[in-house]
């Protein structure tokens, strides 16, 4: 069975002060959620983070890291720096470091293949813009994603990796791709990886949702067959909203 996952992306939100204070509130209200709950606060508030979770639930996720263990790269993290806090899972290729940040399939092919070093978790996010979904370009677009960062790795590293679906267009805008489109794209996504890896793999590995997932409508995504959890953006900054959706799943 596959596992279901609630990822909380922060972005770029919340001193350390507001961040004691989500964690606390998170921390009261844990009850009745299922599956696995992450949450990915800035780099500052990490060490915090993970100390204010142990023993919880709650695991702690960094937001990016970069591909090298060591070196001459000023403002960046490495693999050991986040193992040496206890941070085991790390968010790579997400939209906005794709757009903002110029990152390529390549460089995050060698990201994901330095967090396996580590053995860390992987939530790799992937997805088409708007421009891509109107010329119905969004499955070339996504296979192309998979393929030139993912298809590099054995079939058993795929049990560090978590999937996180990203229709660009639906981050950030109010827009989020109905019930039945994320379906389809996540049936896609699975039969891309088993042409590649087989069944076994294709049907384990879990693929999160991420385009402006809110309490209203995250019972009737997680409701399809192939929608494995959220990877969630602005609601993950309040506890409220976080905690509707980790109860939706």
């Amino acid at each position: 069975m596959r596992t279901k996952i609630i990822a909380g992306n922060w972005k770029m939100n919340n001193d350390k002060k507001a961040t004691a204070i989500l964690i606390e509130q998170l921390e009261e209200n844990l009850q009745n959620t299922n599956g696995r709950l992450i949450i990915a606060p800035p780099f500052t508030h990490l060490e915090q983070s993970v100390a204010l979770t142990k023993g919880s639930k709650l695991e702690v996720a960094a937001q990016n890291m970069h591909q090298a263990i060591s070196g001459a790269f000023t403002g960046e993290i490495a693999a050991p720096m986040l193992q040496s806090i206890n941070v085991r899972t790390v968010i790579l290729g997400h939209s906005e470091r794709r757009t903002y940040f110029n990152e390529t399939n390549h460089a995050l092919a060698e990201k994901v293949q330095t967090a396996l070093d580590y053995d860390m978790d992987v939530i790799f996010c992937f997805g088409e813009v708007l421009s891509e979904r109107k010329e119905g370009k969004h499955f070339e677009t996504v296979k192309q994603q998979l393929e030139e960062a993912l298809f590099g790795l054995e079939a058993a590293a795929w049990k560090k990796i978590i999937l996180a679906y990203e229709p660009v267009w639906a981050i950030g805008t109010g827009e989020t791709a109905s019930p039945e489109q994320a379906q389809e794209m996540h049936a896609y996504i699975r039969q891309v990886i088993a042409s590649k890896y087989g069944a076994q793999v294709a049907n384990t590995v879990s693929i999160l949702y991420g385009g402006s997932v809110k309490p209203s409508n995250a019972a009737d995504i997680f409701q399809q067959k192939d929608v494995d959890g959220g990877l969630i953006g602005g609601a993950a900054l309040k506890a409220e909203d976080f905690l509707a959706i980790a109860k939706a799943i």
